[in-house]
């Protein structure tokens, strides 16, 4: 039995990844599957660039709005729940159309997962310990020593990943780059995937995202955090460490002005979006297209090469 054709859509953040899926949705009668890690999580609606209201209305979408904003979910997890709504696509012969940001996720959900050592409550509560002693920012320097692979992939803020990055180190003697390169997989089956990449002009995305950034405090962005605090949420939860929330965290706290967080946004918006391309670059068989998804001529490249890779028919 041949295996049933799933679109991926990759790239950095503000590239227009959504206009895209939302293009291919139209022409090749899809259904639309996040993997974006904060995109998951119900009330986080201005800063975390969600399908509109009336998009998730025209075509369905998965995986949005799954968890509470202190929920916690491991790359495991979106595996496992990816592949039951892939079948549950394929039952109904439609087109699935996979489209996000967070590339460990769809690294997941195709090559398999790395079980690695087991936790070791010793190295955590020491390594916890240290990064509320020194910031997070140092445990993040020190995997930058142990393990530069590693640290080049993980956000100095995602302390549960530097602390297990280090974690692995430490036990093994061997830094998880090279567990993660050398472990065996067993990636999904029954799935074939074609994956775009946009790789549009750094000026532009950078223009685009300060243009993003700047709707979504004009948007109420800061509102939208008082209402999930106010909620009863902690202001440990898990959704909270995401860029945009967390300086929106430290400006109801006084420590940044409103200019300040808007400024700090940008920017780590902008080295996310660098990271994300180095990712996807190193991504198996993807296919990069230099442009913006919303660009209606990017959208009839892509749609000629995914018809001729999936064997789908457009609609006229």
């Amino acid at each position: 039995m041949r295996d049933y054709p799933v679109v991926g859509i990759v790239g950095p953040t503000a590239s227009g990844k959504s206009d895209l899926a939302l293009a291919l949705a139209e022409s090749l009668g899809g259904e639309i599957v996040n993997f974006d890690s904060m995109q998951l999580y119900r009330r986080l609606d201005i800063g975390t660039a969600k399908p509109s209201k009336f998009d998730r209305q025209r075509f369905p979408h998965h995986l949005i709005d799954i968890l509470e904003p202190d929920a916690l979910f491991s790359a495991g997890d979106y595996r496992r729940q990816a592949r039951i709504v892939l079948e549950q696509i394929r039952n109904r012969g439609r087109a699935p159309i996979l489209v996000g940001g967070t590339g460990l996720y769809l690294r997941a959900l195709i090559e398999g997962l790395f079980d690695g050592p087991k936790r070791s409550p010793y190295w955590r509560s020491r390594l916890k310990e240290r990064a509320r002693v020194h910031g997070g920012g140092h445990l993040h320097r020190v995997l930058d020593r142990l393990d530069p692979e590693s640290a080049g992939r993980i956000a100095p803020q995602d302390l549960p990943k530097v602390i297990r990055a280090l974690e692995v180190r430490l036990m093994t003697g061997s830094s998880l780059s090279r567990h993660l390169a050398n472990a065996p997989r067993r990636p999904i089956e029954g799935f074939s995937f074609c994956l775009v990449g946009l790789d549009p002009r750094r000026e532009e995305l950078h223009r685009r995202i300060a243009r993003r950034v700047a709707r979504m405090f004009e948007d109420g962005l800061v509102a939208e955090v008082r209402q999930i605090l106010e909620s009863g949420v902690s202001r440990d939860a898990a959704a909270f460490r995401a860029i945009g929330y967390r300086q929106v965290m430290r400006h109801i706290d006084g420590i940044l002005s409103i200019d300040e967080a808007i400024m700090l946004t940008e920017r780590d918006t902008r080295r996310y979006a660098k990271r994300q391309m180095t990712w996807f670059r190193k991504q198996h068989g993807a296919n990069w297209f230099a442009g913006f998804g919303a660009d209606p001529e990017i959208q009839e490249k892509v749609l000629g090469f995914v018809s001729k890779g999936t064997g789908s028919q457009a609609e006229n």
